[in-house]
């Protein structure tokens, strides 16, 4: 093989290669870089959850149990899930949902479930499977209430 063909195959070879490392790479990198701006955390009740967390929403029951809570520290975007003893929503909600939908994601937040919202927390969407609440807020949400002078974290 001539030497210039050995040249153009060595550089053809090692752009492929490059490409490939970069494909295989690539989501991690994304993946990184998304998680410095995501802070998640799990408490024992809604007390413990509101008294650890001020975004933590306030019309979370004090006796919610095995709450979870996922937030952005770069606007509103907001997951949660928590037991509900009797599996109704907590006061001060209403039925029928907004529209956000769920930018974050969790293991412990199902897939979809941002689709099925049946009711408003405050700023949050909200829907109820059994007793598990499973909540989420949307930033544009977030930045409507905060506007409206609403207390929603």
């Amino acid at each position: 093989m001539p030497a210039k063909q050995h040249v153009t195959l060595g550089i053809v070879l090692g752009g492929l290669g490059l490409a490939v490392a970069a494909a295989l790479t690539m989501p991690q990198v994304v993946d990184w870089y998304q998680g410095r701006h995501v802070e998640e955390a799990g408490y024992a009740s809604g007390s413990k959850a509101k008294a650890a967390r001020e975004s933590v929403p306030r019309w979370l029951p004090d006796e919610a149990t095995a709450v979870k809570y996922r937030m952005s520290t770069k606007g509103g975007d907001r997951l949660l899930k928590a037991t509900l003893a009797d599996g109704k929503l907590p006061a001060g909600c209403t039925r029928g949902a907004g529209n956000g939908r769920a930018h974050l994601r969790a293991d412990w937040f199902p897939k979809g479930t941002d689709k099925e919202g049946t009711a408003a927390c405050g700023a949050y969407n909200v829907v109820l499977k059994g007793t598990d609440l499973y909540a989420w807020q949307d930033h544009a949400d977030w930045v409507k209430a905060k506007q409206a002078g609403s207390d929603a974290p």
